[in-house]
């Protein structure tokens, strides 16, 4: 059972930050070949986030939704993501490298980002019985 922590509570930090919100929405439920490895391959990379707080990842949520999983994390810094995504030693480019050679643009399954750098003092954050 998850743990609820009563009461209200926000979030607060002196410095900006990144949003990055990822995903994946299956397309032809059928192409389990396709889309199941483009699922599996999201779970290496947050485990080398979470053993690794110096790569800048901050947290995150998982969100699954009929036609797939999506992710909010929250990032230290843009070039902190980016240096992420870009490193061939850190999971997640081997990862999209595999995604383009087997699926590839047959549409079996779509991936998305989104990235917003987050301003100090320019957002709100409330959380109640988390």
């Amino acid at each position: 059972m998850v743990q609820i922590v009563p009461g209200r509570f926000t979030a607060r930090t002196d410095e900006p930050f990144v949003v990055f919100i990822i995903g994946m929405r299956i397309n032809n439920l059928f192409a389990v070949r396709k889309w199941f490895p483009t699922f599996r391959a999201m779970g290496p990379m947050l485990k080398e986030l979470y053993q690794h707080p110096e790569k800048g990842f901050l947290g995150g949520e998982f969100f699954l939704y009929w036609r797939g999983p999506a992710l909010v994390q929250y990032w230290r810094s843009f070039e902190d993501l980016e240096r992420f995504a870009r490193n061939p030693d850190d999971p997640h480019m081997p990862a999209w490298q595999r995604f383009n050679r087997t699926v590839g643009k047959d549409g079996s399954v779509g991936i998305f980002h989104e990235t917003f750098i987050v301003e100090r003092g320019n957002y709100e954050a409330i959380y109640s019985n988390m």
